[in-house]
């Protein structure tokens, strides 16, 4: 297709559509309930359309690749055609101009792009599940990796150089020196994960702009299909966009919520090595960002791409870990009060919250949500899901992540182990130890839904009774009032 072609293109659509977007790589055009893909006669360096055979290839790969997340979204690819009066159709009898890839619209404000504040606690925790559970039903790319990382932060370094007049060249040349170095350090580790089956064949793409929300569930789509070595990444890396760009955004506790969520997910169905690869995170972000930086440069956002350019230094300096624990009775509010701590401690996104109620529910093969029977609660069970939550806690530190404890922490011994593992790992430990009256936290147990707690008013009843016959010296917090509020006090002591 000449580029009178692809203005007649262009101009044939306007004909009939409402409006059309454009973005680096295409045009899409909106009609009714339908959108129709057009791919840009343009060769971007790490993309190249300019022949109609590569993209047509392109949309029959976007086709393929999308139909797994996103079904109901794409549809065919149609041929627009010559005719023979000269007029252009689709699917007629005369040849091929060009071949356009078929969806359903959906609406402009369902991309949380447009919305970031609507990732609550909730949507980002069914985000972390549910691509999670992409991942994890998504083919191994065995050569996935290091390699595929190498390509990436030797692309950006060409492109920010390009750049580097608007972006300012100190900027530029540290970031690029400061990338090599953890690209180094971290390589070995890489390739270790794609030994593993951590390198997938994943979205590739994965910030707010490309996922949707409709009737409350998260929708991926438009994952990238052009360059297989910017798609058959390691899954923590495919994370790390939406993990950068929410951060980005200033919604860090919902990134830290994401992060947490997709982890316990991946942790069913990925090897026990996943918790390592928190290592690579800081430089994963990095990368992220350092992309977004020289996109939005060439989009013509100079100072949105400068920002992205500062981001992507400052993950490559993360804060030292920590570990906090967090115990209380059932109802006290543990797990709000760990989530609300967790965007404050450690490297971005913040600390990992370790909930054994969620552990419980991993060990069992039991989804997330899912009632347990009581029969399953033996001393041994127990003491397994402790076993867990230490074992999970230690490599997160050793790989440099901070972590909250969520669990009861009765038992002396147990508030002892986690006092313990601060210590081995070097780390600082910061304790809470949550108190409300027992009116409250049975209003509380009482009203709970959809939560990975099976803790109920007989549960209860017996932990007072084993907290009567123990001393606790872990600093005490009431949460009986607004618990992001003492949160916070917490965090500022």
């Amino acid at each position: 297709m000449s580029d009178a072609e692809e203005a007649e293109v262009a101009r044939w659509f306007g004909g009939f559509a409402e409006r059309a977007i454009e973005t680096a790589c295409a045009r899409v055009f909106l009609a009714g309930d339908t959108a129709f893909k057009v791919k840009r006669h343009v060769d971007l360096g790490y993309v190249d359309f300019t022949t109609a055979e590569r993209r047509t290839w392109a949309l029959e790969r976007e086709l393929a690749f999308n139909k797994a997340a996103a079904p109901d979204i794409y549809r065919a690819l149609r041929r627009i055609t010559r005719e023979a009066d000269g007029s252009l159709a689709f699917d007629g009898v005369g040849g091929t101009v060009e071949t356009v890839l078929e969806m359903r619209r959906f609406a402009d404000d369902a991309l949380l792009a447009a919305h970031p504040e609507r990732v609550d606690g909730e949507l980002a925790e069914a985000l972390g599940r549910a691509i999670a559970g992409f991942h994890a039903a998504a083919p191994v790319r065995p050569l996935g990796g290091a390699s595929s990382m190498a390509f990436t932060v030797g692309s950006n370094a060409q492109l920010l150089g390009q750049l580097a007049p608007v972006l300012g060249e100190p900027s530029v040349a540290r970031l690029v020196a400061l990338t090599a170095a953890e690209l180094d350090r971290q390589a070995s580790l890489l390739a270790a994960r794609a030994g593993q089956g951590f390198a997938r064949r994943c979205h590739g793409d994965l910030h707010l702009g490309n996922i949707l929300v409709e009737d409350g569930r998260p929708i991926l789509f438009d994952c990238i299909e052009f360059n297989d070595l910017l798609s058959d990444i390691d899954v923590l890396y495919d994370l790390a966009f939406l993990l950068m760009d929410l951060e980005f955004r200033g919604r860090r506790e919902a990134a830290a919520r994401v992060l947490a969520a997709w982890l316990d997910q991946a942790a069913r169905s990925f090897p026990a090595t996943i918790w390592e690869g928190l290592a690579a995170l800081p430089l994963m972000l990095s990368v992220r960002a350092a992309v977004r930086a020289h996109v939005q440069a060439h989009a013509g956002d100079p100072a949105g791409a400068r920002g992205y350019l500062a981001a992507a230094i400052e993950h490559l300096a993360p804060a030292p870990p920590v570990l906090a624990a967090v115990g209380g009775l059932s109802g006290t509010g543990k797990s709000s009060f760990a989530r609300a701590i967790a965007p404050a401690l450690g490297a971005s996104p913040g600390a990992v919250v370790l909930r054994t109620d969620e552990i419980r529910k991993r060990l069992a093969g039991a989804g997330p949500t899912d009632r347990l029977p009581r029969d399953v609660y033996t001393p041994a069970f127990y003491a397994r899901v402790y076993e867990t939550l230490f074992a999970e806690a230690g490599a997160m530190l050793r790989a440099g992540r901070a972590v909250v404890l969520d669990a009861t922490f009765l038992e002396p011994d147990l508030r002892r182990r986690a006092e313990d593992l601060a210590r081995e790992a070097g780390v600082p430990f910061r304790p809470a130890f949550l108190d409300a009256p027992q009116a409250v936290l049975e209003s509380r147990i009482a009203a709970r839904v959809g939560d990975a707690s099976d803790a109920t008013l007989e549960v209860l009843r017996g932990q007072l009774e084993r907290l009567a016959h123990t001393e606790v010296t872990w600093p005490r917090v009431d949460t009986s009032g607004d618990i992001p509020q003492a949160a916070k006090s917490w965090l500022a002591t």
